[in-house]
């Protein structure tokens, strides 16, 4: 967040900041040069963008207290776009957008890109983009698609942070998402789960399933159910059909842990996460307390 003026704060918003989100979407488009065709956020309303926030899918920079940049995250299996980014005029070049931006990159932990549409008419804001690192794809007119890498190896040093991680991932999931988990016993995967529930915003006590083999943790927000299972005690992951859960599996998120090998069957797209201790070098710089683990992250689109 380097330059980016004293009192900016950036936080992840959902459907409640949908007046404010879409008050900086109209300032900051509006004050573009006319487009033709005219950008496409222009036609947005309060409702419109509280349909895209969801429960937590904005990012909202506010200046003293004031809103002056926001964006909306669309999650495209392992790519991440940034919709509506805007900044209102007046607060343009002081590092609100790359503070945005850096924001929407720490959301993103499970996608391997992180990509926005341009204008080529725009050419300021295409160089802003090439300035962050994004590199230029082709694309149907009117636009111009620019992406970038995103990390998928994330070295996490306590349980807090897994959590925190989790609850990154489980904030852009949407039902029918598949999570196999992967590691060897007391690697952290029933931390990251626990972190991933409260992105979700399930019920909680999210707890290992070892002895229940699944638990369902109805959602506290009108989203998806969460759906714990352990698959270390399955015979097949057919043994599902005979748990009675109480909600879809087309209508949840699914979490297997111990589910490598077995649980692919369960949809074409999945996220692998696999969790294992970081070799001694890579850690050598940290508190010997601490016993950092590596989290690999992977879309598997079937």
């Amino acid at each position: 967040m380097s330059g980016a003026p004293d009192g900016l704060a950036v936080r992840r918003v959902g459907a409640q900041a949908a007046a404010e989100v879409h008050a900086v979407v109209s300032a900051a488009f509006s004050a573009r040069p006319a487009l033709d065709p005219p950008a496409d956020a222009l036609a947005e309303t309060p409702e419109s963008v509280a349909a895209k926030l969801g429960r937590g899918s904005g990012v909202l920079a506010t200046l003293d207290g004031r809103p002056v940049g926001a964006l909306v995250l669309d999650p495209r299996d392992d790519v991440l776009y940034l919709r509506r980014v805007g900044v209102v005029p007046g607060e343009q070049g002081h590092g609100v957008a790359a503070a945005l931006l850096a924001h929407a990159c720490e959301a993103g932990a499970a996608q391997q890109q992180v990509a926005v549409l341009a204008r080529p008419e725009l050419p300021a804001t295409v160089a802003f983009w090439e300035s962050q690192g994004f590199t230029q794809r082709p694309v149907d007119p009117p636009y111009v698609e620019l992406r970038r890498d995103l990390p998928v190896v994330h070295t996490v040093v306590d349980g807090e942070r897994m959590q925190e991680l989790g609850r990154r991932v489980g904030s852009l999931l949407e039902a029918g998402d598949l999570v196999v988990l992967s590691g060897e016993l007391g690697a952290g995967k029933t931390t990251f789960t626990q972190g991933l529930g409260e992105g979700l915003g399930v019920r909680g006590g999210v707890t290992s399933p070892t002895f229940v083999i699944a638990r369902v943790h109805p959602s506290l927000v009108d989203g998806p159910d969460l759906v714990h299972v352990d698959a270390y005690r399955l015979g097949g992951i057919a043994e599902l059909d005979d748990l009675d859960l109480d909600t879809s599996l087309e209508d949840a998120v699914t979490v297997v842990e111990w589910g490598e090998g077995l649980a692919e069957v369960l949809a074409e797209r999945r996220l692998e996460v696999h969790i294992s201790r970081a070799l001694a070098d890579e850690a050598e710089l940290r508190d010997d307390d601490l016993d950092p683990r590596e989290v690999r992250l992977r879309w598997v689109l079937g």
